[in-house]
């Protein structure tokens, strides 16, 4: 076939459960024009013949298997590198496309657009149940230009945190520093973000996305990924202004009492990650005193006011309610195991 024009590309790790469900959504709607590359870290499951499946009655499918893991932020690289499309999808390995995402981002695409932002939805785990129509909450269509990269930064970034949004054109990819973000867990906000980019980006407003939320394979280095990487990362762009940057994240949000409970109320703060991870951190007595009675408070209690306190003042972040009765802190899950457990026990 000649060049395509659009390379949907996904690195995936042991995802044998949930790639097949993502590339059905992909191949019901490819043209000539475009093509699926899949890299694969090593996985240990039964990814690879999984996609081996598809990619024998697919044309446009290219599987390469990795010796050996490179992470997140290196085999997206390596799917870029091996892309031949204009334009890069950097698709998520377990999301979905809606029917006609595919036709929208090449329309968009022909525009003349340098990157494209898309829209998502989100779903339970097993996407039974809506959770949030629209993930950034803007329905409209917006056009940045190079000298709006500032309030790009601010209406999106956020967002951008979900590498399955971006379309980039693949030589600006190429063009850019990548190596730096190795490691970051978010090569693709820094490879964005890094300089103003050479022409327009368009936001897509119609969510074309169908995010598995709470299903991330990185939930066990949450701390880790929000309290140090992508702070780090977010203030690492010296032409961006602090404000601009303060609306994303704090530079060290766990300096934050308000933040290290919500992380408490959601089970990703605990006495182990204290004492391995943020007890290095803190010189200051009081802060360590602080921290201790977070991490040592029960987190049910915890998870119960700060659910109690979204939903009185802040009732339309739905996806953050999502996420404190998705932990085990929630009452229902902690009663559940309390009990089953008392159950396994005398039976």
């Amino acid at each position: 076939m000649s060049e395509p024009i659009l390379s949907i590309c996904i690195a995936t790790r042991n995802r044998a459960a949930f790639i097949g469900q993502t590339l059905d959504s992909l191949i019901g709607q490819m043209t000539d024009e475009v093509e699926v590359v899949v890299v694969d870290g090593a996985s240990t499951d039964g990814t690879e013949q999984v996609v081996h499946a598809y990619e024998r009655r697919t044309p446009h499918l290219r599987y390469l298997r990795l010796e050996q893991n490179g992470g997140f932020d290196r085999d997206y690289d390596r799917a870029v590198h091996e892309a031949r499309g204009q334009f890069c999808w950097l698709f998520s390995d377990d999301d979905l496309l809606k029917p006609g995402a595919i036709c929208a981002v090449l329309d968009a695409i022909a525009q003349g657009y340098c990157l494209l932002i898309v829209n998502a939805e989100a779903r339970s785990a097993d996407l039974s149940e809506l959770q949030q129509e629209r993930v950034l909450p803007i329905g409209e269509d917006r056009t940045y230009g190079p000298q709006d990269q500032e309030q790009l930064f601010v209406d999106a970034a956020k967002y951008m945190s979900f590498i399955g949004c971006v379309v980039i054109r693949r030589d600006i990819w190429l063009a850019r520093e990548r190596e730096r973000y190795y490691g970051s867990a978010f090569i693709h906000v820094g490879v964005i973000f890094q300089a103003p980019l050479p022409g327009e980006t368009r936001f897509i407003g119609a969510p074309w996305i169908v995010i598995r939320y709470g299903n991330a394979s990185w939930t066990a280095r949450a701390f880790e990924i929000w309290m140090v990487q992508w702070p780090r990362l977010i203030w690492s762009f010296p032409h961006l202004s602090d404000a601009a940057k303060r609306s994303i994240t704090r530079k060290e949000p766990w300096r934050s009492p308000v933040v290290m409970l919500l992380s408490r109320a959601v089970d990703g703060y605990s006495p182990q990650i204290y004492r391995d991870r943020y007890a290095p951190l803190l010189t200051d007595e009081r802060d360590r005193w602080m921290a201790w009675t977070i991490a040592h408070t029960p987190g049910v209690l915890i998870n119960a006011a700060a659910l109690l306190a979204f939903k009185l003042m802040r009732p339309y972040d739905k996806l953050m309610q999502v996420n404190f009765r998705a932990s085990r802190f929630y009452y229902r899950n902690y009663l559940r195991s309390l009990f089953g457990e008392k159950r396994g026990q005398r039976s």
